[in-house]
């Protein structure tokens, strides 16, 4: 199921650079990171569910991307991202 408008919304005010900002890596890893937290819930009810594992996977790694290339160009702003998330790194 995806994120509720609300709750995007939400999302994206709290990670914005600035007022129209919708796409920044910021706001797309915070995004990504709410859905996966949406998808863990939904697979440790449903075990078996292997379409829903392969798209936690796809995220997972599209998230690990943007957070590569966050921290290749602005390291202050990896920090920050990761600390806020509680996302660990390496």
């Amino acid at each position: 199921m995806p994120l509720t408008k609300e709750t995007k919304d939400q999302v994206i005010t709290e990670y914005h650079r600035h007022e129209k900002d919708t796409g920044s890596p910021e706001v797309q890893i915070a995004l990504l990171t709410n859905r996966i937290g949406q998808l863990t819930e939904h697979l440790r009810e449903h075990k078996h569910d292997e379409s829903s594992r392969r798209g936690l996977l796809k995220l997972v790694g599209r998230r690990r991307r943007l957070l590569g290339y966050i921290r290749k160009n602005d390291y202050k702003s990896y920090i920050e991202i990761t600390e806020k998330l509680n996302i660990r790194r390496k």
